[in-house]
């Protein structure tokens, strides 16, 4: 494990190479600032609420890196007074999916640092955050010795087909896609790295109904104290050291979890899941987006009738999908 942790450290020190520097306002990070780390392509419709959405949850400095984006995303981004981008045309598929990059900057920049990292299309939602910020979330993760948080990926869905309501920038993408599949999960144990691995939801139901193995993973690992020694093995899905995994109880208790509203199926969803398929930059060999992309063809609704509606954390907490665990 330490092996294979010090690899990917020396990968990501070589890919810095790969990286220009589009804005680099790094100097404006201070000692205990809450930083975001996230790679995007082509997302400036979803950049603007994004930066909102972390920016009311008191999260203060942005690192972007952006892949080869032409629709003024970077350039969007860049003229953001709490963003420092970075922009690379290599490929993301041998950039491990982006990790690669944002590990880079996650040891140079966000070292001693509570570390974010999401796509554009996630919403981080914890205990208390409709009253708390992310800074008292974290303060009491400090006080209580614990260094990683989890979050089950939600993926939120219309009611109604996927194309009928357009989003717009600067709004709220969870006023469209409201909806979500309170229950239809699988969990276990990766026992190599001791993390949760939970699948299930609209995805499997409808892109992968005949092969639900193979639908994506919904367990994440979103924020975390970070040390410059520290990596992510895949996506958010799972660290090293291995210890950082262990964000739940199997002593028979709770321990305080998250959720990551997932905004994926909006009406721009269609031409992004082509563009990624026709680009082959995605994991498997991008056995997914052919998923999404015959899935999609007939503008499906992935509503059912057990859908459930989205109101809160609390609802969340109530339906046994997070955790408020001992925090009070």
């Amino acid at each position: 494990m330490r092996l294979q942790r010090k690899r990917w450290q020396v990968r990501a020190m070589r890919k810095r190479r790969e990286l220009t520097p589009v804005q680099d306002r790094t100097n404006q990070i201070r000692p205990g600032d809450v930083l975001l780390f996230c790679t995007f392509r082509n997302e400036e419709v979803r950049l603007h609420y994004f930066l909102q959405y972390y920016r009311n949850l008191g999260v203060n400095h942005f690192l972007f890196v952006d892949n080869d984006s032409s629709d003024g995303g970077r350039e969007f981004a860049a003229s953001q007074p709490d963003v420092s981008i970075w922009t690379t045309a290599a490929s993301y598929k041998d950039a491990r999916f982006g990790v690669d990059w944002l590990t880079w900057l996650q040891r140079r920049y966000g070292d001693k640092h509570w570390c974010l990292t999401v796509d554009p299309d996630e919403f981080f939602v914890y205990p208390f955050c409709d009253t708390r910020s992310v800074r008292a979330l974290t303060d009491w993760l400090d006080s209580s010795n614990i260094r990683s948080f989890g979050a089950v990926m939600l993926d939120m869905y219309p009611k109604g087909p996927i194309n009928d309501t357009p989003y717009e920038r600067n709004t709220d993408p969870m006023d469209i896609a409201a909806w979500f599949d309170a229950g239809n999960y699988t969990i276990s144990r990766n026992p190599r790295y001791r993390n949760l691995w939970i699948q299930g939801g609209p995805r499997a139901r409808v892109f992968f109904p005949n092969q639900p193995k193979k639908a994506p993973a919904l367990n994440k690992i979103p924020l975390v104290k970070w040390d410059k020694r520290f990596a992510y093995v895949s996506s958010t899905h799972m660290l090293l050291p291995r210890g950082l995994n262990l964000v739940y109880d199997d002593m028979g208790g709770e321990k305080a979890s998250g959720a990551l509203l997932h905004t994926k199926f909006l009406n721009t969803f269609a031409v992004k899941a082509q563009e990624e398929l026709a680009r082959g930059e995605h994991y498997a060999e991008s056995d997914e987006y052919k998923a999404y992309v015959e899935g999609i063809k007939d503008n499906p609704d992935l509503w059912c009738k057990w859908s459930e509606k989205y109101i809160n954390w609390r609802q969340l907490e109530i339906l046994g999908i997070m955790s408020k665990g001992n925090w009070a």
